[in-house]
């Protein structure tokens, strides 16, 4: 997995032995981190810190996680990833809802996190990175283009849009939901079949007859396989 340098992620959790197992964690990955062990402290070291990436517990006493989360979209242009103990539907609508950009149930998989994580600051922080190496991949985000194999794709807008969104979310199952709300926007009134006529014309140019890069997971969406 590929390491981002100088990307800072601020972790905010009551629980002590989380905030010290995910600092010494992403340290190790090459992040700057901070911590917080409750939400004034957070929006305090937010503007101080400025981070990329808030790690966010739902559950904390006081300021929970969905205020703190309401207040940090307010202020900054930073990504954040909601944890909670409780699998509820009803938590994640109401943190995508406040402008959550992920949700993860505790407990989680810190590779899972770590795919997460970079995803976010793939989609949200471009500019930092210029072009972006994946596998066989090459996303160009400021010359909007996409090489695959040292070949550049001749890619409609959406499809450029489409094919970054999956391949920055390598390794990671994407609903048609999820990839309607992301591409198109949510406001998109049209039907969810316009994604599998946009995968189809991917699959086409990518040259992926036997859907080996492009996996389709019956009932759960698509993944990018690499």
């Amino acid at each position: 997995m590929q390491q981002l340098k100088g990307i800072k992620i601020l972790v905010v959790d009551d629980e002590q032995s989380i905030l010290q197992f995910l600092e010494l964690g992403l340290q190790n990955e090459g992040f700057e981190v901070q911590t917080a062990q409750d939400g004034i402290t957070a929006i305090t070291l937010l503007k101080q810190f400025q981070p990329h990436v808030v790690i966010l517990d739902v559950m904390m006493p006081g300021m929970d996680g969905f205020e703190v989360c309401r207040m940090l979209k307010k202020m900054e242009n930073v990504a954040v990833i909601m944890l909670t103990a409780r699998d509820e539907v009803d938590d994640r609508v109401k943190g995508l809802m406040l402008g959550a950009d992920d949700y993860m149930v505790k407990p989680f998989s810190f590779e899972e996190l770590l795919a997460r994580i970079y995803a976010r600051v793939r989609n949200q922080f471009p500019n930092l990175f210029g072009e972006v190496v994946i596998g066989p991949f090459q996303i160009d985000d400021r010359r909007k283009e996409i090489r695959f194999e040292n070949r550049v794709l001749d890619l409609s807008p959406t499809e450029y849009e489409l094919l970054k969104f999956l391949v920055l979310n390598h390794g990671l199952v994407l609903s048609k939901t999820t990839i309607l709300e992301k591409v198109w926007g949510y406001d998109f009134g049209g039907e969810e079949n316009i994604v599998e006529v946009y995968i189809r014309s991917l699959r086409d140019k990518l040259n992926d007859k036997e859907h080996q890069l492009i996996r389709t997971l019956r009932g759960s969406g698509y993944l990018v396989d690499l």
